[in-house]
């Protein structure tokens, strides 16, 4: 096995353990969790890079490395979905009577799930027909602004565990950031699925 699939098969054993601090109990699961999944989306950077450098692109990557990813931040999103019901974030700002507060709820995730599971069902029909699809940009930044926002929301929920000094900086700034950074999530998977889908149009409609 060579060094990038190495790397693709780590992320599986990273995202066991991010899983594991998620619902443990102890004085710094958060902060473990935060480290596990940077560690994961470090290891989702440097797989296909390397494996486009040094000519190591191979069929076993090309189908885990995706796969890898889905499974990371899908269980980011549902662990954050149940963490964010046992414990609230503090709200960021108030409209009205209503409180802004930048937690996870059940229907951004599945929103993303389910555009995670339609491209993967493309793909599979594609590769049935002999057809590749290759990822495209708004793919990669979509992948990209989850991830960011998964380590957003991390920072905000770890920091009761740091320093009274760092959690007085940062609760200035991070909880407005994971709030923007969600709803950026949300509008990208959501407009990245649909024009993936639409663009291949042709591959699903000529079976109906």
């Amino acid at each position: 096995m060579n060094l990038p699939n190495k790397l693709t098969v780590s992320r599986f054993a990273l995202t066991a353990a991010f899983l594991w601090a998620m619902f443990s109990r102890s004085p710094v699961n958060d902060t473990l969790a935060l480290i596990f999944f940077c560690l994961a989306g470090v290891t989702d950077f440097l797989d296909g890079r390397l494996a486009r450098q040094r000519g190591l692109v191979t069929n076993f990557g090309a189908l885990m490395d995706p796969l890898a990813d889905k499974i990371m931040t899908c269980s980011a999103f549902i662990a954050l979905v149940e963490r964010h019901v046992l414990t609230p974030p503090p709200p960021v700002f108030h409209v009205g009577n209503y409180a802004v507060s930048p937690k996870v709820h059940a229907w951004m995730v599945v929103i993303i799930v389910a555009r995670e599971l339609a491209i993967t069902g493309l793909r599979l029909l594609a590769a049935s027909k002999s057809v590749v699809l290759a990822a495209e940009k708004y793919g990669k930044h979509k992948t990209i602004s989850q991830i960011v926002a998964i380590i957003a929301l991390l920072v905000m929920d770890a920091s009761v565990e740091w320093w009274p000094w760092l959690q007085g900086v940062l609760k200035w700034w991070v909880p407005g950031f994971a709030q923007l950074a969600l709803w950026v999530t949300v509008v990208l998977t959501t407009t990245s699925g649909a024009m993936y889908l639409w663009r291949n149009r042709e591959l699903y409609l000529r079976d109906l």
